[in-house]
């Protein structure tokens, strides 16, 4: 009978499993140590806020003392600041600034902006009702974290700002000042002209150099929960991101993903960009460092309906010989290019056209083209005509492509008979092939020139649609918004990557790119020779053929409807011109005799030819000289 041996093996495994276990364990309980005792920390200090504000509140409500008692009273809590709270207009309440295009709403409490509401735009249809509001119930903060002589901190959000509303030609001028006393105090002053989006703002201080610690620059700390506003939350949290000018002219933003940061120099505006919507803050003294943070809200789109993302930021503000002096700028308004160009701050850079070639199609190309035709038609039309004309232009490439493509396939049965001959010598059969070419007068890469040339467009016009604010609740059929899905059923089930609802647009652009890829790839694959060691480029085209249709059905399904409708327009005249050019202009037989002549003709060799010729022969000695060593 055999006897159990001891394993030592189990025995340290088991060991180690218990260890690993064990550490785990006292991990997770230190960080719910820690995260218990953060908890605790925040009500205390939220405790403490609140018994402070009880404390000034009851102090101020008091009738039965002098103003100079209160502010004695007041000097534990708000130091030099006590008194700012004890004038009368310093209390509780709104002044309301607006145009025919924005109103804002400041309270006195911070001095900030509570509510920004755009006049002229509504969010998404089923609450057409409600008017577009970048700022409203607390889902913004603007604070600046005072330090003072004494060595307290005050957050100006906490503390309350005297507010006086003048009217300087037609121009609308609120003061908002946090008094130290009755010549010193910090002042945020807001300037709204008429009919603009922009809005000045400038932060300073007087009198306030004995006041505050200067000698650290001041923190200002800015947050803001960005609301839904249009039918597709996922789409428009796609679009939803800060976008930030720094060192000049550079501008860059902040990626997505759950939880992002930044920390850029020299910072000239920062934008809290949504889908079609923006808030941004602009400073003609670049802020020396910033921290942007955007963290995102939208986890379950089915949940989480209200806000898509908070976005942070974190900047200082260096005073200049004891005072605070900055001249800003908020902007509350569209994402529209030709709007924000227009004001001539670079704030049009957070719109993403794209970068080099890409953008300057979209700039020069595809803004003023669309622009133009917007103008005087509908938005559906105007695709499809912008469409159109588009694809005139790209014909000549078209042409030259198809034609190349033809050439190709009429030399087909000489390049596999070349293949055949010198099937056991490839570098033989390259030279071959390179000289049935040159006497052809057939350039093999003239097919993948036009293509090349093609791609940049079809690039651009991915940025370009998803940016075009002009689409934005503008209908064409049974799309109700261009600038978002056409959804023609509800689904009672979520598809993964599809959705839970089927748009049709999408249908119709899968299907042409259908027809399309099966007239076009057979030719394709023909007109190019199989290279030994290469993949098959029958099968790879067979492939693509039913592929690209899938890729447009999935991923086009939730995407805006004007650029499915582009698509859908694009292959299709693609179709046409192909159908057309192969009919009228390209002839096998002609093409087949012109070869023919070509060969007979004298032939002298390109710089390109000779080169490939030449390195050619040096790879051909090599490989003899090997053979022989």
């Amino acid at each position: 009978m055999e006897q159990k041996k001891f394993d030592y093996n189990s025995l340290i495994g088991f060991t180690l499993i218990f260890v690993i276990i064990a550490w785990m364990m006292y991990n997770n309980k230190a960080e719910e140590v820690k995260a218990e005792a953060k908890a605790k920390k925040e009500k205390v200090i939220t405790a403490k806020k609140e018994q402070a504000t009880d404390k000034v509140a009851a102090v101020l409500t008091d009738t039965t003392v002098t103003d100079s008692v209160k502010i004695k009273k007041l000097q534990g809590t708000l130091g030099s600041f006590a008194y700012s709270a004890t004038l009368p207009t310093a209390k509780e309440g709104y002044t309301t600034i607006e145009n025919e295009f924005i109103t804002l709403k400041v309270a006195n409490k911070g001095g900030a902006i509570v509510e920004a509401t755009l006049k002229n735009f509504e969010r998404f249809k089923k609450n057409s009702k409600q008017l577009v509001n970048l700022i409203k119930d607390n889902n913004s903060s603007f604070n600046l974290e005072l330090q003072t002589k004494d060595n307290r901190v005050l957050h100006t959000k906490d503390l309350y700002f005297e507010p006086t509303l003048t009217k300087v030609g037609a121009n609308q001028v609120l003061s908002m000042k946090l008094k130290a006393g009755a010549d010193s105090y910090l002042e945020y002053k807001y300037v709204l002209a008429p009919s603009k989006y922009l809005v000045d703002f400038d932060v300073r201080s007087q009198g306030l150099s004995t006041v505050l610690n200067t000698t650290k620059p001041v923190d200002l700390q800015w947050d803001l929960k960005t609301y839904r506003n249009e039918k597709s939350i996922s789409y428009e949290n796609r679009y939803t991101d800060i976008r930030y000018e720094y060192e000049g002219d550079k501008d860059n933003y902040v990626g997505q993903g759950k939880d992002k940061e930044e920390t850029p120099s020299k910072v000239s505006f920062i934008a809290f960009k949504q889908h079609f919507f923006s808030t941004i803050l602009l400073t003609k003294t670049p802020f020396a460092t910033s921290k942007l943070h955007s963290i995102n809200l939208m986890n379950d789109e089915k949940v989480d309906t209200v806000f898509t993302k908070q976005l942070k930021a974190n900047v200082p503000l260096v005073a200049s010989n004891g005072e605070l002096d900055y001249k800003m700028n908020w902007y509350f308004g569209p994402t529209d290019y030709k709007t924000l160009k227009e004001y001539d701050r670079g704030m049009d850079k957070i719109i993403p056209l794209g970068w080099g070639i890409f953008g300057w199609i979209n700039k020069f190309i595809f803004i003023p083209l669309f622009g133009f035709l917007s103008s005087f038609m509908g938005l559906g039309i105007a695709i499809i005509i912008f469409t159109i004309l588009i694809k005139i232009a790209m014909s000549p490439i078209t042409f030259k492509s198809f034609l190349s493509q033809a050439k190709m396939k009429v030399l087909r049965p000489e390049i596999t008979e070349i293949g055949e001959k010198f099937s056991k010598d490839p570098m033989k059969k390259q030279q071959e092939t390179m000289k049935l070419y040159n006497k052809a007068g057939v350039n093999p890469m003239a097919g993948c020139v036009p293509a090349l040339i093609q791609i940049p467009f079809m690039y651009a016009s991915f940025q370009f649609f998803p940016s075009a604010f002009q689409l934005r609740q503008k209908s064409f059929l049974w799309a109700d918004d261009l600038s978002s899905f056409d959804q023609i059923a509800k689904l009672p089930f979520n598809i993964p990557l599809y959705g839970d609802h089927i748009s049709l647009f999408p249908i119709l652009a899968a299907i042409a790119i259908f027809f399309y890829m099966k007239m076009t790839s057979g030719d394709q694959a023909m007109a190019q020779p199989q290279q030994e060691g290469m993949p098959d480029m029958t099968k790879i085209m067979k492939m693509m053929i039913y592929v690209s249709p899938v890729m447009m059905l999935i991923f086009f399904n939730t995407y805006g409807s004007g650029l499915s409708l582009y698509n859908f327009i694009s292959n299709l005249i693609t179709i046409g011109i192909m159908l057309v050019i192969k009919k009228y202009f390209i002839n096998s037989d002609k093409i087949h005799a012109q070869i023919q002549e070509n060969k007979a003709k004298p032939k002298s060799e390109g710089k390109f030819q000779k080169k490939m010729r030449e390195m050619m022969e040096q790879a051909e000695a090599q490989k003899t000289a090997q053979k022989k060593k």
